[in-house]
């Protein structure tokens, strides 16, 4: 299998100033391709580091993904570098140059002077199209490596990497069938817990069983070579079993958007009132398409277990939806979450079981919560079920 890495480049990136959202994306792009990333490194806008870097892994690996660098400012550096590294010059695209003052020209706008920089490229380099954007990308070959460089621009490097560098990649190198990745979902249980109910399980070469945790979920992953996909579909009812009641959903669908899926197919709308999750709920959900006919935060107050299912039920009622949700407001590491349904109306009154988490974390976990307490509702199962964060102290039917 050929070796793939990525190189970011950039402060802004090194120092944590933005989310590096372009390395994530093309990991998981490479991995679905059949070429998952072997190594990732991040350089800041400093010449001598990048040249470093860029000689270090051209004796390493068989392609490497530079991103970013590639703008009119001065800190932008990346073909510089590669110039640097590979002992040559600097040349002005002619053809780039003409195309990027078309881009300008067909939007009423005159091209900086500065902007001539993203036309120029390492006299060896092959260039390549970009699309939607101002800087060219371009490759060059360094020792045993195949150097790929990219705007940092999310839309350009993404339709880049499609449209460009993939095919290259498959043009030069061999590459296999993508590996399986068996993954399911699972909340209330801890990392910890689930790993000691699963150590037992005996993987094939070259499987293995991964966690994710991202407060207040638990992905487990079984990944390995496309080879093995039978003994892997052998085992992954074992750790379906092990999930048990944690399980929220598999695959990468994600909760909100199944919850939208099963009220569509079902024919049923919703509506939120939300307190404490200050329109978490409504967030998630009108992302994923939910059919939601109102939603509503309102300032957190005292109440009851049995106000907050009179005011869901109301809810339910005054704006004809089949469905209502409500969340209380946090009193005494206390919260009421209520399901108003056709037939009758749920409420539970949770407890946070430890409070060292801050409002954002215990937001979500409580959004979770409400999310997880329908979907069960929607699939026929009893509302509630143990989780390690929450503790269910009372209950109410009407």
């Amino acid at each position: 299998m050929i070796t793939v890495e990525m190189l970011s480049t950039g402060d802004e990136v090194l120092s944590g100033q933005i989310v590096d959202t372009n390395a994530a994306w093309l990991a998981d792009f490479c991995f679905q391709q059949g070429i998952p990333l072997s190594r990732r490194n991040t350089v800041g806008d400093n010449l001598d580091d990048l040249v470093a870097i860029l000689r270090e892994r051209s004796t390493q690996a068989d392609v490497l993904i530079v991103n970013g660098g590639l703008g009119p400012t001065s800190d932008d550096l990346s073909a510089l570098a590669a110039a640097t590294a590979k002992g040559e010059s600097l040349i002005l695209h002619e053809e780039w140059l003409a195309s990027m003052e078309r881009f300008f020209t067909e939007r009423g706008r005159i091209m900086a002077p500065s902007n001539r920089k993203q036309a120029e490229i390492p006299a060896s380099a092959e260039l390549i199209d970009n699309p939607v954007g101002t800087a060219c990308g371009f490759a060059v070959r360094l020792n045993r490596c195949l150097m790929f460089f990219t705007p940092g621009v999310p839309s350009e490097f993404k339709v880049m990497v499609e449209k460009e560098i993939l095919p290259r990649i498959r043009q030069r190198y061999p590459v296999g069938e993508p590996p399986i990745c068996l993954r399911l979902t699972t909340f209330g249980r801890s990392e910890s817990d689930l790993a000691q109910s699963l150590q037992h399980l005996a993987l094939p070469p070259g499987v293995t069983m991964g966690y994710r945790s991202s407060m207040p979920i638990i992905e487990l992953k079984l990944t390995g070579p496309a080879e093995h996909r039978d003994a892997m579909l052998a085992l992954w009812p074992e750790v379906q079993k092990v999930a048990g009641e944690s399980l929220i959903f598999e695959g990468t669908e994600g909760l909100p958007a199944q919850i939208a899926r099963v009220l569509k197919e079902k024919q049923l709308s919703l509506t939120l009132s939300e307190q404490f999750t200050s329109g978490l709920l409504a967030l998630q959900l009108s992302r994923a398409s939910a059919p939601l006919l109102a939603s509503e935060v309102v300032p957190a107050q005292d109440e009851t277990l049995a106000q907050t299912a009179r005011w869901a039920e109301e809810r339910r009622v005054n704006h004809f939806a089949g469905l209502a949700l409500a969340v209380s407001g946090l009193e005494s590491e206390h919260i009421n979450v209520a399901l108003s349904t056709p037939d009758n109306t749920y409420a539970l009154q949770l407890k946070f079981s430890n409070t060292r988490h801050g409002l954002v974390v215990r937001q979500e976990v409580c959004a979770m919560m409400a999310l997880n307490m329908l979907r069960r509702w929607l699939n026929g199962r009893p509302i509630a079920s143990e989780h390690g964060w929450i503790n269910v102290v009372d209950s109410l039917v009407l």
